[in-house]
């Protein structure tokens, strides 16, 4: 990218779309090779987003809630300020309905999200829980260039997700990307794997289904006991429901009455 004028070199927030992505291919082909003596895969790291729209970064009016990020509001009455904060790490495993709620209620906001490594991502399901396509970009295969790519992607993006496949990072990495995130004030939110020491981890399950009759009918509605615990807090646990109203789907607090009897969920810390 050619200098401008006057050699007043232009912000990272303040090029294209298209430029950014250049930018950060730059960065990831720039990552030295690793002590092992192998390259990380950046060649076959390919940031795929859906348009090349600009994107609008979420705006808040009180300070209160400037470095939080909205969560669908049943998950949020689980968590200590009802929302995910900025410049943390979080973990979620279980139900990938909750994952993709979380990821659904920023981009609605106008957050912009990454995806990593996790190409069976349900797009559809993201799409009727009111998420918005033109705010995420995906890298699906990214082979062992992950959590590089993961660290990169901190800086331009509200919320990058690393799934790891089953993997583990080890402290020492991530305690480098953890401080990245906080550098940044971006939420990165690991699955699929093991973290040590994350801020924040989230287990749901799922504890039935409405809608059916004697194995019969439709099915209206999946009901989801979850689960919260962090640094600071301890855990929190609720039984909720995502329903089906009008081909939108909507997240809903169950009462009492209406909970499944099943054994109560517990996170590990």
């Amino acid at each position: 990218m050619a200098e401008p004028p006057g050699g007043i070199v232009p912000t990272f927030a303040s090029v294209s779309k298209a430029e950014k992505l250049e930018q950060l291919r730059r960065k990831m082909a720039s990552i030295p090779a690793r002590s092992d003596g192998t390259e990380p895969a950046t060649s076959s790291v390919v940031l795929r987003p859906v348009d090349e729209r600009e994107p609008t970064p979420i705006v808040a009016t009180a300070q209160s809630t400037l470095r939080m990020l909205p969560v669908p509001a049943p998950i949020g009455d689980l968590l200590p300020r009802g929302g995910l904060a900025r410049g943390t790490v979080v973990s979620v495993d279980g139900a990938a309905s909750v994952l993709i709620g979380l990821l659904a209620t920023v981009t609605a906001a106008g957050g912009h999200v990454a995806v990593i490594g996790m190409p069976g991502l349900g797009l559809l399901a993201f799409h009727e829980q009111g998420g918005d396509l033109a705010k995420v970009a995906l890298v699906p295969q990214p082979k062992d260039a992950a959590i590089d790519c993961a660290a990169i992607l901190l800086e331009g993006f509200d919320v990058v997700v690393l799934g790891l496949s089953g993997g583990a990072v080890t402290p020492s990495r991530g305690r480098a990307v953890a401080a990245r995130a906080r550098s940044k004030g971006s939420l990165l939110i690991v699955t699929e794997g093991q973290w040590d020491g994350p801020d924040l981890r989230i287990l749901s399950r799922v504890s039935g289904y409405t809608g059916l009759s004697a194995g019969r009918g439709r099915v209206t509605g999946v009901r989801l006991d979850v689960a919260a615990v962090g640094k600071g807090f301890q855990q929190r646990t609720g039984s909720l429901e995502i329903r089906d109203e009008s081909g939108q789907l909507c997240w809903a607090t169950l009462d009492d009455s209406t909970r499944a009897a099943t054994p109560p969920l517990r996170v590990a810390q």
